[in-house]
């Protein structure tokens, strides 16, 4: 059982948020935070697994109380629940060693995989989070990045660069694997063997390198 606490200092976001992950037979809302002070204190009371932050709360925001999770609890995967895409936001949470980034506007199914997916040690990002952080990181002339980025595309397989162009669309491991027919345990596993192999150290930064490459595009 995956045990979860949800943090938003909306009482109506908390209720819905429980509601959908209570609906997987395999995860459990073990407390809930009005901020992240609060947060913080509960995921040092309780045997967590996963942590679904907020990101604006009162006393200690979502990326804040991501920090002190890292220092204090890190055994606990953190998820950043948002409105807002912006870059900085993203790469916040990414140095801060969040397990994922997701939007609030995300289908109930996405909420779900994204606490399986953190529970198992992977990273998640919503496809909209990854798409809008890959436009909008492009820094620098376009030739010289595409040129760059097919130097170092060009150690992959044939099969490691299919799996890299469906990061550059945002998609998830499971939904990768439904395109390509292959299991999601598999796609992971080239996922990692990708990021080792170009030198990436997020999902986000390989899917910005897939797209200056012109993979799937």
């Amino acid at each position: 059982m995956i045990r979860v606490l949800v943090a938003d200092d909306e009482p109506l976001i908390r209720a819905g948020i429980r509601m959908i992950l209570t609906s997987a037979d395999d995860i459990e809302v073990v407390a809930e935070a009005a901020d992240g002070r609060e947060a913080v204190e509960l995921a040092l009371r309780h045997r967590l697994d996963v942590a679904l932050l907020d990101i604006q709360m009162p006393v200690l925001d979502g990326l804040s109380a991501l920090a002190e999770l890292g220092r204090t609890a890190p055994g606990v995967r953190a998820l950043i629940l948002t409105t807002f895409g912006e870059r900085d936001n993203v790469l916040r949470a990414l140095r801060h060693g969040g397990a994922g980034f997701l939007l609030k506007d995300s289908a109930p199914g996405e909420l779900i995989a994204a606490v399986r997916a953190a529970a198992a040690g992977d990273a998640y990002l919503s496809p909209a989070a990854t798409r809008h952080v890959a436009d909008s990181l492009a820094a620098g002339p376009a030739a010289s990045r595409s040129e760059e980025a097919r130097r170092r595309v060009a150690v992959l397989s044939e099969r490691e660069r299919e799996v890299l162009a469906l990061l550059g669309e945002g998609l998830s491991n499971a939904d990768a694997g439904r395109r390509i027919h292959m299991s999601e345990a598999t796609v992971k596993t080239y996922v990692s063997r990708i990021l080792a192999k170009l030198g990436c150290e997020n999902r986000v930064r390989a899917a910005l390198l897939a797209r200056d490459a012109g993979l799937g595009v």
